[in-house]
This record gives structure tokens, C-alpha cells and sequence, in this order.
């Protein structure tokens, strides 16, 4: 123990030994001691060297800290001081040389390191099974690890961590930790983890990560929260940019909806905190993602959808009108509703509907282009405006008529602005402007005769009127013969590869209609005062420059200075589509040019008669799928008849057996009869004569009744009126006799009255089944009599349905009759009738 304070206080008695001599004997106790506290004394004293000593450290003690690693899962202090050492030799960004030099071989040194710690792959998988750990003291400094070393070797560690198994589950518990310093950190690691990997981050969105981390930007505040919910925002962009599935996932599980809540910010000038700026232009960001222009159309349609239907885009638009925005998130909303409404006919109907708060109230898209042409506005602005312009008219026809038509004589001028005023800004006379844009091209600046050509070449494309009228000024065609050929420098080259543009589409879109300028003469001029291969040099220039490359790439304007602003994305398109056939139509001779025409007409004849046959075979095919369509209808009535039938059949099937129980029951009920009378004759003779015999015995029995009942009254007064009396004790043992004769008489009148009362009963159970089975005697014959009338009617609906079969199969046969006439195969596309 004193070596190691000596090691650490620097005051050990004798000649201080170097860094390298003091590491090389801490890693010697390292390998050596077998005391755990002598292994984690040296290893903490590694830890306190090597930030100084980062080069020994790394070299000399980088395979015992491993081995620590490896044997001392039980100790969390010393896996902790472990995992510190390797994180201070491997990590760079606590570097603070100023020298790039220095700080260059810092970089170089973590590199090197890492190279060595993922040599071997299970060095990584290792340290995943650490991350498992709960102890703060080893799951931080883990964290912090595995960052370093994605920071440094990222697609090597990613694919590791592909391959190991539960590698990213195990990962995305961080963001599930408790304490917060770790799930920030976990943050940290997911962002490097995902980057430029698709496999990752599919797997890292079906663990659920959208639901968590859009908890996690909710509980800290959404655009008001701090670094956390950047560093979520961070994670989400590396998730869903240029991943289709993801983001299709994204959308599926209704998060969309989620995002409403992060633009719902006041309308002042406070509370705009360099950090929710940063928050709030990250989450533009994300709902660009989603509506990109480089997504599928299909996935960023459906995306517009939401976004409309859960109010998000009205959120953005009321931001985009809203007071107090800074100049770069009102930048970023303008450029993300545009890309929202670009070629949404909803969204874009709805953008138009947006008036601005101001009194009298006028449409937003009016006060955005009123900023675009006021310089005074920052140039990224008034670029964000055009893209704005240009998404509201893409693939919108109706926008463009209303446009259209402001530009139109109208009898009616209101004074208010609109957007034939704001057009008017640049070209006060529209009929002549074609005149204006070619006069203006001579001795302009180098921008302004880009963008006019831009315009010209746009305007004429495709147009052979515009072309003749080009062609018309006789200054036109000199002019740009003289541009092209001219030697001039580097700044008019692009002019020069545009002149070149604009004179090929007057040859291609030529009608010879100008005998001066046909497209023979236009050809010669250029092979005499340019030369062809020249002609197709200068016309190259154009998609060689750069700026070009860059306006390509997407169809948002993006540039740093209104100087570079030259070429749109949509004349890049057209450039594109034009270079080759100009380039084709330069080489061609006047004798292959004729045979061309004269092919030309050949096919255009042929054309002529193809389009007839087309139109008869249209026809043609109309009629038969007319035919086609009845048959199918006849075909589904016949399949339905026929079920209609088989239904028929099984209730008459149904009804029979019904019909053939109710017989039997008949039958029985009969016999029953037979038993009814043999119940009914037992109950018409048996109930009739046992009946009136059953009355006659009553009728008797009463009477026996009453007469018993008369007699028993006359003993009753005589018992009473001996009891009453006091008699002599002489004729006590008379009485007694007397009373003994009469209670035995009683008691035989007693049972015979009993006896009755059973009888009674008898009879009245006898009358109650009578009248039971005479009413099910009488609902059995109501029922057949039902069945009988059911039958005869299923027999009548049976009979017409045969004759509606007979009719079907006669129009079926008189069609077979027509299709075989039309040269149809008709035999598959019917069922055989049933009939």
C-alpha cells in the first residue's frame, strides 16, 4: 500500500521514477496482486494517470483492464475504475490541445485504441453484458464507453452490435433508467449507434423508441425544454431520414397526431430562448422528414393527409402569421409548409383560404410574396417565399387558373393587392414581354441575362408560335451567334452554354414557317460562324457548373448569397430533357433530316390509320365488354336463380318433411283416436258413456249425500238433546249403547263420503284431458291445413321460376349466338343452366 501512495502523492523517498515506469508497475500489480483491494488500488491509480499519461496507459494497461473486465464481475468499484480508464485512453473529446497538429494526433490516438479494445469482437459483447448492470458505477462509465467507441469506429461497432443477440434491446433500457444522467447519456450512445445505419434503426423504431422518446420530449417541456429534448429531436431525425419504413411505421402508429402540441407557441416577443430555437427549427425539421420531396409520393401523400386532418398545418400557418417569430424559425416554417401543402390539392386549397391578421385581412400567400420582393428582407427569406410560391402552383391547376386569370383585363380594379400587381412589379406590359426579355439581354449583368435566358428558354420550349416570334427580331439570332462564339471569360461561359440552349430550341421547336430561319439555315449558320462540336461544347457548359449540380439535387432553392442564386430546379429538368435531342437535331444532315420527314409522314399516315383501327378496335372492345359486362349480369341473375331455386327445393324438401311428421303425428294422434276414440272413442265413448255413467253416480251419490247429510242432522239433534238432559243412572249403560251404534253409522258415512270426493276428482281429471285433446286435435288440423296451402304456393313459385330459367337460357343461347359472330370464346363464361 505505501507503493501505491507514493505513486499517488509524488512523494515516495528516492528519485521519482517516470510515467511509463509507474504504469508499467501498477499493470505488473494488476496481473500479479491476488488481493481484490490491491487490483483496485492500482487500477484506480490507472484511472488518475490516464489523462496525463494517455499514450502508456493505453499501450501498457489496456489488455489487464480488460482481463479486469472479464474476471471481476462480482467487484462494481473496480469495474468502474476499469471502465473510466479505457473511456479517458479511447474518448477524444476531452482533448483541449489548441494545436490541430496535437489535437490531430489525439484523434488519431483514440482511433488507435479503439482499433485494439475491438480487435477481438467479444471485447464489445463484453461490455453490452456490463450495460445490463444496475450499479450506477459501472452502467455510467459503460455508457460512456460504448459512445467513444462508435464515435470512433461507428460501422465497425454497429456491426457487432447487429450481430449480438438483444445487443440494441439491451441499449434501449437506458432510455428506460431512472436516473436521468444515464438516460441522457443513453441518448448520446442511441444517436451514434443509428447514424447512416437502416438495419439499427429499424430495429431501435420496433422497440418501441417513438413512444419513449416522444415521453421524453413531453416531460421536459416539449420546445421549451432543455438539451435532453434536443438530443431526443436529434435521435428521431437519424431515425426517420431516408428510412421509408420507419417513417411508414412513424405514421402508422398515429405519432403525427403527437407533434401538434410542440408548435403551440404564444404570440410575443418573449420566451424565444437560444434553445428553443434550436428545439423548435429541429422539429420543422422532422415534419420535412416526413413530406420530403424525395419520399415516395404514395408515403408523403399520405403524410399531407394527416398532417391536415389532425391540425398540424393550421398549427405551422398560425405560426407563419404570428408576431415575434424569430427571422429563422419563421424561415424554416415557411419552407416546411411549403413542402406540407407541395402538390396536396387539400392542403393547398386550404393554404390559399389563410388570410393574414391585418385590417382589411389579406391572403397570406399575398403578404409572403409582398416580403419576397422587398429586398429589405433577408435573403434566405425572400428564397423560402419563392419555394413557398412554387409548392403552393405545383400540380395545382386550380391555383394557377386564379393566378391565371388575375393577370387577365378585368373591368373591375379595387386598389387591393394582388397578384397581377405583384407580377406587374417586374413587367409593366405583358404583350411585350417576350420584346423586353430579348432587348433586355444586351449589356445586362451576368445574373439578369441567366435568368432571362432561363425565362426565354421556358417560354419557347415546346412552342413552334413562341419560336417564330423569337425569330422574328432580327437581332435575336445574331445576338446569340455572336455570344457563342465569342472567347470570353469564365464568368460568361455559363451565358455562352445558356445562348447555346435558347438557339437549339429554335431549331428543334422550328416550323420553318420563316423562310430566313428555317432549320436547315439555322443549322448552317451555326456550322459556319460557331462549328458544330463547339456548339456542343458551349452547350454543356450548363450542366457542368456547379450551381446547376446543386439547384438538381432538390427543389428547394437553397443558397448562401443572392449572387449564386442562377438556375431553378424545374429548368434544371428541362435542360436535361433538352440537351440530348438539341445535341441529336445539330448533327443531322438536310438529306437525313427530309428522309426524316418523310418518315415522319410516313408514320403519321400510319399513325392516322392505326389511330382508326384503334378507335374501331376501341369500339369494338366497348361493345364487347358491353356484352361482356350483360353476360356476367345474366350469369350472376342465372347463379342467383339458382340458389333461389336450391333454397326453394330445401324448404320444399323442408315442408315435405314437415308435411310427412304432421302425417305421422296424424296418424298416431288417430290411432290415438282410436285410442281418442279409442280416446275418442274412448273419448267419445269412453268419455261420453263413462262420463254419463261417472254423472249418474254423482247425481246418486249426491242425493246419498244429502240424504246421509239429513240423517246425520236428525242423530246430531238427538245426541244433542240426550246430552242436554239429565238422565237417570240406570240408563247410562242404554245411552252409551245408543252412542256406540250411532258414531259406528257415522263413520260408515264418513268413508262413503270419501270415497265420493275421490270419484268427483276422477271425473273432473277425465273432463280436463277430454278438453285437452279436442283443441290439439283442432290445432293439428289448422296446421295441416297451412302445410297444405304452403305446399301448393312453393309449387306455383317453382313452376315460375322453371319458366324464368327457360326464358335466361334462351337469351343465354341467343348471346352464345352473337359472341361466336364477334369471334369470342364464350364457352368458360358460362354456367349450365340447372333447367
Amino acid at each position: 500500500m505505501n507503493f501505491f501512495r507514493g505513486v499517488i502523492s509524488g512523494q515516495a523517498a528516492g528519485p521519482q521514477p517516470s510515467g511509463a515506469e509507474t504504469i508499467q508497475k501498477l499493470c505488473d500489480r494488476v496481473a500479479s496482486s491476488t488481493l481484490l483491494e490491491d487490483r483496485r488500488d492500482a487500477v484506480r491509480a490507472l484511472k488518475s494517470l490516464s489523462k496525463k499519461y494517455r499514450m502508456e496507459v493505453g499501450t501498457q494497461a489496456m489488455d489487464h483492464l480488460i482481463n479486469i473486465l472479464q474476471t471481476d464481475r462480482s467487484d462494481s468499484e473496480i469495474l468502474g475504475y476499469a471502465l473510466d480508464t479505457l473511456y479517458n485512453v479511447i474518448c477524444n473529446d476531452e482533448e483541449e490541445e489548441q494545436d490541430e497538429n496535437a489535437q490531430k494526433q489525439a484523434d488519431d490516438l483514440g482511433l488507435q485504441f479503439t482499433d485494439t479494445f475491438v480487435q477481438d469482437p467479444e471485447h464489445v459483447t463484453l461490455l453490452l453484458t456490463l450495460l445490463e448492470e444496475f450499479d450506477f458505477h459501472v452502467r455510467w462509465p459503460g455508457v460512456k464507453l460504448l459512445t467513444a467507441l462508435l464515435k470512433n469506429q461507428g460501422p465497425q461497432i454497429q456491426g457487432i452490435i447487429l450481430v449480438s443477440p438483444m445487443g440494441v434491446s439491451r441499449l434501449m433500457d437506458l432510455l428506460a433508467d431512472s436516473r436521468e444522467v444515464i438516460r441522457n447519456d443513453g441518448l448520446l450512445l442511441l444517436q451514434q449507434l443509428t447514424k447512416s445505419n437502416a438495419a439499427i434503426q429499424k430495429i431501435v423504431a420496433f422497440e418501441n423508441a417513438f413512444e419513449r422518446l416522444l415521453d421524453i420530449i413531453t416531460e421536459e417541456g416539449s420546445s421549451d425544454g432543455g438539451i435532453v429534448v434536443e438530443d431526443c429531436l436529434l435521435l428521431l431525425l437519424n431515425l426517420l431520414k431516408n428510412n421509408s419504413s420507419n417513417q411508414n411505421f412513424f405514421k402508422e402508429g398515429s405519432y403525427i397526431q403527437r407533434m401538434k402540441p410542440w408548435f403551440e407557441v404564444g404570440d410575443d416577443n418573449s420566451g424565444w430562448s437560444a434553445q428553443k430555437v434550436t428545439n423548435l427549427h429541429l422539429m420543422l425539421q422532422l415534419v420535412r422528414v416526413m413530406v420530403s420531396p424525395v419520399n415516395s409520393p404514395g408515403a408523403t401523400a399520405s403524410c399531407q393527409k394527416s398532417m391536415f386532418q389532425c391540425g398540424l398545418l393550421q398549427q405551422l400557418c398560425t405560426i407563419l402569421m404570428a408576431t415575434g417569430v424569430p427571422a429563422d424559425i419563421l424561415t424554416e416554417t415557411i419552407n416546411t409548409v411549403s413542402e406540407v401543402i407541395r402538390g396536396s390539392q387539400v392542403n393547398q386549397d386550404y393554404f390559399a383560404s389563410v388570410n393574414a391578421p391585418s385590417n382589411p385581412p389579406r391572403p397570406a400567400i399575398v403578404v409572403l410574396l409582398m416580403s419576397m420582393v422587398n429586398e429589405r428582407q433577408p435573403f434566405v427569406l425572400r428564397c423560402a417565399v419563392l419555394y413557398c410560391f412554387q409548392c403552393f402552383l405545383y400540380k395545382n391547376q386550380k391555383g394557377q387558373g386564379e393566378i391565371v386569370a388575375t393577370l387577365l383585363p378585368s373591368t373591375i380594379d379595387d386598389g387591393s393587392h394582388c397578384f397581377k400587381c405583384l407580377i406587374a412589379h417586374f413587367f409593366l406590359n405583358t404583350l411585350t414581354l417576350l420584346l423586353s426579355c430579348c432587348f433586355s439581354l444586351q449589356g445586362s449583368k451576368v445574373q439578369t441575362r441567366v435568368g432571362l435566358l432561363m425565362l426565354l428558354c421556358t417560354w419557347i420550349s415546346n412552342c413552334p408560335i413562341a419560336v417564330t416570334h423569337f425569330l422574328h427580331n432580327q437581332e435575336n439570332v445574331p445576338f446569340l451567334t455572336a455570344q457563342i462564339s465569342e472567347n470570353l471569360g469564365e464568368d460568361e461561359r455559363l451565358v455562352q452554354g445558356l445562348c447555346a440552349l435558347l438557339l437549339g430550341i429554335c431549331i428543334y421547336y422550328n416550323d420553318n414557317s420563316l423562310e430566313n430561319y428555317t432549320k436547315e439555315k439555322l443549322k448552317q449558320l451555326i456550322e459556319k460562324r460557331i462549328g458544330k462540336e463547339n456548339f456542343v461544347e458551349k452547350l454543356c457548359f450548363i450542366t457542368k457548373h456547379e450551381l446547376y449540380s446543386r439547384a438538381a439535387q432538390k427543389p428547394q432553392p437553397v443558397f448562401p448569397s443572392p449572387e449564386q442564386m442562377l438556375f431553378d430546379h424545374e429548368f434544371t429538368k428541362l435542360v436535361k430533357e433538352l440537351e440530348g435531342v438539341i445535341t441529336k437535331a445539330v448533327h443531322k444532315s438536310s438529306e437525313e433530316e427530309k428522309k426524316e420527314e418523310e418518315v415522319k409522314k410516313t408514320l403519321e399516315q400510319h399513325d392516322n390509320i392505326v389511330t382508326q383501327y384503334k378507335e374501331l378496335i376501341r369500339e369494338q372492345d366497348a361493345q364487347l365488354q358491353e356484352l361482356k359486362e350483360q353476360v356476367a349480369c345474366m350469369t350472376s341473375q342465372n347463379e342467383q336463380l339458382q340458389a333461389t331455386i336450391t333454397q326453394q327445393q330445401s324448404q320444399i324438401l323442408q315442408h315435405k318433411d314437415q308435411y310427412n311428421i304432421l302425417k305421422l303425428k296424424l296418424a298416431k294422434e288417430n290411432q290415438g283416436q282410436s285410442n281418442s276414440q279409442g280416446d275418442g272413442s274412448q273419448v267419445n265413448g269412453l268419455q261420453t258413456e263413462e262420463l254419463t255413467q261417472l254423472r249418474e253416480e254423482v247425481e246418486e251419490l249426491r242425493k246419498q249425500h244429502s240424504l246421509l247429510q239429513t240423517q246425520l242432522g236428525d242423530k246430531d239433534a238427538l245426541i244433542s238433546s240426550l246430552c242436554s238432559d239429565t238422565l237417570p243412572s240406570s240408563d247410562s249403560s242404554l245411552d252409551a249403547a245408543k252412542m256406540a251404534e250411532l258414531e259406528s253409522r257415522l263413520g260408515a258415512q264418513t268413508s262413503e263420503m270419501e270415497r265420493l270426493k275421490v270419484r268427483e276428482n276422477i271425473r273432473a281429471e277425465l273432463e280436463k284431458r277430454l278438453d285437452s285433446t279436442t283443441s290439439t286435435v283442432a290445432i293439428l288440423q289448422t296446421e295441416k291445413e297451412k302445410l297444405q296451402t304452403d305446399v301448393q304456393e312453393s309449387k306455383k313459385e317453382q313452376d315460375d321460376l322453371l319458366m324464368l330459367l327457360a326464358d335466361q337460357d334462351q337469351k343465354i343461347t341467343n348471346l352464345k349466338k352473337r359472341l361466336k359472330e364477334l369471334g369470342e370464346t364464350v364457352g368458360k363464361l358460362f354456367l349450365k343452366s340447372p333447367v
